[in-house]
């Protein structure tokens, strides 16, 4: 039934404009009634965001479940993958919404409040991670900004070349440039005298950030 509105609702977007298509014309096609609609959405800006409340619970959840053993800044860019994961579940949507909210100025002052509540949740998660250090608020702060504006600016990227371009490749390539202004470098590993057996090989994308290789090798030699 939900999916059935969100495209019942994106076929008369596309075809009528989406300040010309009224929940009545939604519920109309969907074949179901108004109360069924708003079973699913508060709003008829909702359905054009339909996956955001759930993606913000699942990087709610995931933060929650940090450990002290995770460096904060790679948690928060970890975090941030997830949202790039819900947009890249479906491109051809997510295309489609990218196109709409651009022309629908209502729809860019409602993404703009889903982006904040992104924002705030890394900056709470990091604000607990620093407190009692000097200027920790501060710290937060930036930070959260600085992943969620890197984060946005390679999703934006994608999206313009209509999901033709590597999404992965671009979202890991902006929080690297955040990873590596911020994020405490990974401490020297310690070799330890091994046999000719204990080999590690790490295969990496060219061009893949230094600090996600050494987070690929520290994983291999803590599964070894």
């Amino acid at each position: 039934m939900r999916d059935a509105l969100v495209a019942a609702a994106f076929q008369l977007f596309l075809e009528r404009g989406y300040e010309q298509t009224t929940i009545d014309d939604i519920v109309a096609l969907a074949g179901v009634g108004r109360r069924s609609f708003f079973r699913y959405f508060p709003s008829k800006e909702d359905v054009v965001f339909p996956d955001h409340e759930r993606c913000l619970a699942d990087m709610t959840a995931f933060l929650s479940s940090s450990g002290d053993e995770h460096e904060p800044v790679r948690r928060v860019c970890d975090a941030a993958r997830l949202v790039l994961r819900m947009y890249n579940e479906n491109p051809t949507f997510s295309v489609q919404r990218y196109r709409l909210t651009k022309k629908v100025p209502g729809l860019r002052a409602y993404e703009l409040s889903v982006v904040w509540r992104y924002e705030r949740a890394l900056a709470d998660y990091l604000r607990g991670r620093f407190a009692g250090r000097q200027d920790g608020t501060l710290h937060a702060d930036v930070i959260a900004a600085a992943v969620v504006a890197a984060h946005n600016n390679a999703l934006r990227s994608w999206l313009r070349s209509d999901g033709k371009r590597d999404a992965g490749a671009e979202v890991d390539h902006a929080l690297g440039y955040v990873q590596s202004a911020f994020g405490q470098p990974a401490a020297p590993p310690v070799i330890a005298e091994q046999g000719p057996e204990d080999v590690v090989v790490v295969v990496s994308r060219r061009g893949t950030p230094l600090w996600r290789v050494v987070q690929e090798i520290e994983t291999a030699l803590d599964h070894g």
